[in-house]
């Protein structure tokens, strides 16, 4: 393979034009690299043959295009020269799924020996080898990143230099022993200086580790991938006094001390494992100890550790550790098969939590709570996240994944069962908006831009960058579908044959349908296109019916829009579940439905039936219901049954009719919200023109008739009477104009405020509490519906309502009311919301958790020019570039405010460019998180799009830049 040199002093117009069209040429190449060079920046570029046959548009100026030929024609197919250092060779790699293949080793047994120091940790290991093939000569391959090696020895005797290979990123024995052996590896690492927060590192004072996606290659040298699975032990040594707790996976079954004041603990875990999988603790900690008896009848002892202080916040953590284990044994059968599960808490973690076997390690946002320092959400949030990493225990570790690519088989999996918890733990409906909100707020942009990728993704250069939304939101509507078809029964009977027939194995998502195929006896025809095709599907509907024969036909057209590398798309399986209104709002009793030339009948158990579900397979095709003596109004895709975007033929009658009367409760929210869309798009284009804004009647008159409904859940009424946020209408348009959705939304909302206002005033005065604070349905719901009226009156110009919000500010018994206060009376800039927000810090400033959620309000601010605020607050005592929740809270914060990161001037691209560059050095996922805003620029205007592009150009040209960055903005460039 040539490789392209750039001179740094070429134009960065040159290079990243140069590289849009490597990336995009129709001839075989390989990703670009971005490591530093002598003072140039280094890309692979296509193979020799080919460096000639370019054409570059005339869009692109002259200059840039004739420096790119240049470049490309001056490539040598000579060796790079001397002086580069192998370590400097390394170039991002990109891995394909079409390349799988299994491994040439296996380990059967892990024994690690942890010695922890201040200076240094050494790691020694002794794994168990075997040749997957009898008398294979292959060599064998560890991984090992940032590792110093101090011995290697095979069978007993230690190797020399000239026995091994060892770079950058790998420890290869070229010719390794024939049959079954011993591999003994020693190695040195910092854990202290490692600030990726993967592998082994130290989180205030103790040490933790991270190895999923691929950190156990910066703790030993390894085949670091999950389809190697092997029974561990470990051993940790350590300084008592500073370290008195010492955990790890399995059960302890031996601990004691020695001289010089250490102690040790020995871990062994029973089950086999992947790596990603293992954990260490250790540190001063302590634990709130419950037990839970599984129906089977064994004792199961349940720890959580915090820092001391922490322990009185575990016992909402505890009460839904304790709820997930009951849940899981009552709706699928599966029981924990430890005698010990411990959870531990640390506040420096990349994501929410690990499921590392028997000793899950958690951002402590995710664990600790109380009513005085966490809301109603954080509390979900525990309640959601505890239950998804228990939930893991089966789906992930009894049964992992083969590879990464399979990612969504345990994530998609997993998020889907901890939705479903969530469900039953509180309101079905109000747990499925707001999935559906989440997915259509950060899935769908994904889908539709350069960073679209299908569940399971074909190729990938880090995988960290793919714990998105699309492998765990859209992976979770995945596996709904299989429910929707299927039912209940249906489902729970795939689910025991997939760990049936696969429990302790790594497999793939064919795997999974199989067994949901083979267990019913169906045929799912095209489903496995979801795991394969990128996009969101466009369903189209359109409905006609036939008063003589008495039928209604709801005839559908599908479309998938190209996504990058998947230009044409095979039509989608997509079950529509569909239920008929009658004028009276009631649901028709279905019969049969004509579909394919046969008549189908949708009765079931001679009960009447008010839902069916169509399989819409095809890019065209009609379902004719019969037996239908009125015209009906349609309810379509009921409970979100695809996750498609859907345009039908209803008109907004129809959609206020429904929204009145639907059965659905999700379509009855989803009416409305169609309705809201479409005002919304209305009214951005009369801003657009200059039109005078206008609020239609009507929509405030249906709104007003869902707030005033005594018979509707109060959490419901909250969130029908929320509007979609700006990045959704701003994804509906053909080129998203933030200030211009901005100001639509907040006319809205104050029209809304000022002609509802005695009605949210009344909400606000009927659903106050003195009571103590208890986190129940009923409870949270009172709540919730007082706070969003509150928000909305907050955002009038009114000293009555000032003095309101500060009352309910200063009055409020939890957290879930004093921060609402404080984000209403936050709205408008001012002497008030200065010293509100001055009150609030003084009082929560030790504790960390809650001045997170004050950075992030005031990032989220679309008060005018908040960038220079949110640059302050960097400088601020509190915060920390090197805590990945400090910076979700102030930098993912202010990416969330479209009005102030998207400012014409380009100070909020400016900002965050600036920002991704500090982070690379520090946390490269983090920063690639980061970074991903950019990825929709080309959605925007011509001045913004430049603006936007010149960051990212900035960002590749950087010296040194990692992997992680490196990938996010290359695909956003290309």
């Amino acid at each position: 393979m040539a490789r392209l040199i750039f001179p740094c002093k070429s134009s960065c117009l040159a290079r990243t034009s140069l590289l849009g069209l490597i990336s995009s040429a129709p001839v075989k190449r390989s990703v670009c690299s971005v490591k530093s060079i002598s003072g140039y920046r280094c890309f692979s570029a296509l193979e020799a043959t080919h460096r000639r046959n370019y054409r570059f548009p005339h869009s692109l100026p002259y200059r840039a295009r004739e420096t790119s030929r240049r470049l490309i024609c001056s490539i040598a197919t000579e060796p790079l020269p001397k002086r580069v250092e192998e370590s400097d060779m390394d170039a991002p790699k990109e891995i394909f799924l079409k390349d799988y293949k299994s491994p040439d080793y296996y380990f059967d047994t892990v024994d690690l020996r942890f010695s922890l120091g201040e200076e240094k940790t050494i790691v020694a290991s002794k794994i168990t080898v075997f040749p997957r093939v009898e008398g294979s000569s292959a060599p064998l391959v560890l991984d090992g990143v940032d590792l110093k090696l101090i011995s290697i020895k095979v069978d007993g005797k230690e190797l020399k230099e000239g026995d091994y290979h060892l770079d950058s990123r790998h420890l290869t024995l070229p010719s390794p022993p024939q049959g079954k052996f011993t591999l003994e590896i020693d190695t040195e690492i910092q854990p202290q200086n490692n600030t990726s927060l993967e592998g082994l590192y130290k989180s205030s004072g103790n040490f933790c580790t991270q190895c999923e996606a691929e950190g156990f290659r910066k703790i030993t040298f390894y085949q670091d991938r999950p389809d190697i699975m092997a029974k561990y032990t470990c051993r940790i040594e350590a300084d008592k006094l500073l370290y008195p707790v010492l955990l790890s996976n399995g059960n302890l079954i031996e601990q004691g001390t020695f001289e010089g004041g250490k102690h040790y603990a020995v871990w062994e875990d029973p089950f086999k494992k992947p790596c990603y999988l293992f954990a260490l603790v250790a540190g001063q900690l302590e634990s709130r100890d419950d037990t839970f008896v599984t129906r089977s009848g064994r004792k199961v002892a349940l720890r959580i550790w915090t820092p001391a202080q922490d322990v009185p916040k575990t016992a909402h953590a505890m009460y839904s550790l304790k709820a997930a284990m009951k849940w899981d044994e009552d709706v699928f059968g599966l029981e924990y098969d430890l005698d010990l599960f411990n959870v531990v808490a640390v506040p420096d973690f990349n994501m929410g939590a690990m499921e590392n076997k028997s000793l899950n390690i958690f951002n402590s946002k995710l664990v600790l709570a109380s009513p005085e320092t966490a809301s109603d959400a954080d509390y979900a949030a525990i309640l959601g996240v505890i239950g998804h990493e228990y939930f893991h225990n089966w789906t992930g570790n009894r049964v992992t994944c083969r590879d990464w690519f399979q990612l969504s088989l345990k994530e998609g999996l997993t998020v889907f069962r901890d939705q479903e918890f969530s469900s039953d733990m509180g309101s079905r409906t109000v747990k499925r908006i707001a999935d559906v909100s989440k997915l259509r707020n950060y899935q769908f942009p994904q889908d539709a831009g350069p960073m679209a990728h299908p569940v399971r993704p074909h190729s990938y250069i880090k995988m960290d960058n793919f714990y998105t939304v699309t492998v765990y939101e859209k992976g979770a509507e995945v596996v709904r579908m299989y429910k929707t078809l299927l039912g209940t029964q249906g489902f729970r009977k795939g689910m025991d044959l997939y760990f049936k027939r696969h429990d302790g194995q790594a497999v793939t998502c064919e795997d999974f349908f199989a067994a949901m195929k083979d267990a019913n006896g169906v045929d799912f025809a095209n489903f496995l296109l979801w795991y394969s095709q990128a996009g969101t599907p466009v369903v189209k509907v359109t409905s006609s019916y036939n008063a003589e024969a008495h039928t209604f036909s709801l005839k559908f057209s599908q479309e998938v829009p190209p996504t990058p590398g998947q230009p044409v798309k095979e039509p989608m399986f997509i079950p529509v579940a569909v239920g008929l209104l009658d004028s009276s709002g009631k649901d028709m009793i279905l019969s049969s439905v004509y579909h394919n030339g046969t008549l189908q009948s949708v009765a079931s158990n001679n009960q009447p039936v008010l839902s069916t579900v169509l399989r819409v397979t095809k890019k065209e095709e009609e379902f004719v219901f019969c037996d239908i003596f009125e015209r009906p109004i349609p309810s379509l895709l009921r409970g979100y049954s695809a996750p498609v975007r859907l345009e039908s033929d209803l008109s907004d009658s129809d959609l206020f009719f429904l929204l009145a009367h639907d059965s659905d409760e999700f379509n009855r929210w989803e009416s409305g919200q169609v309705l809201a869309r479409k005002l919304m798009l209305s009214l951005v284009a009369d801003f657009q023109q200059s039109k005078p804004l206008t609020l239609n009647p009507k929509f405030v008159q249906g709104l007003k008739s869902i707030l005033c409904d005594p018979s509707l859940d109060k959490e419901f009424i909250a969130k029908a009477i929320t509007l979609p946020g700006e990045g959704e209408i701003m994804d509906m348009m053909e080129v998203a104009d933030p200030d211009a959705v901005h100001a639509v939304r907040t006319f809205i909302r104050k029209e809304l405020a000022s002609q509802l206002k005695s009605e949210f005033l009344s909400t606000v005065e009927n659903n106050r509490s003195s009571e103590e604070y208890v986190f129940d349905h009923p409870n949270m719901s009172g709540r919730a519906l007082k706070n969003t009226a509150l928000a909305y009156l907050g955002s009038l110009e009114d000293t009555e309502i000032t003095e309101l919000a500060l009352h309910e500010y200063k009055t409020a018994t939890n957290m879930t009311d004093q921060f609402a206060a404080l984000s209403a009376i936050s709205q408008k800039p001012g002497k008030t919301r200065d010293d509100v927000l001055a009150d609030f810090y003084t009082k929560w400033q030790h504790n960390y958790l809650v001045v997170n959620k004050w950075f992030a309000l005031q990032a989220m601010s679309n008060i005018p020019g908040n960038v220079e605020n949110v640059r302050k607050l960097l400088n601020h005592p509190a915060f920390d570039l090197r805590n990945p929740n400090k910076v979700y809270s102030l930098i993912g914060g202010f990416c969330g405010s479209p009005v102030n990161f998207h400012a014409k001037d380009g100070s909020g691209y400016k900002f965050l460019g600036e920002i991704v560059l500090q982070l690379d050095k520090l946390n490269p996922q983090v920063a690639s998180r980061m970074v991903s805003a950019f990825s929709r620029w080309r959605r925007f205007d011509e001045s913004r799009q430049t603006l936007a592009k010149q960051q990212l150009e900035t960002i590749m040209s950087a010296n040194g830049l990692s992997e992680n960055v490196f990938e996010i903005a290359l695909k956003s460039l290309a």
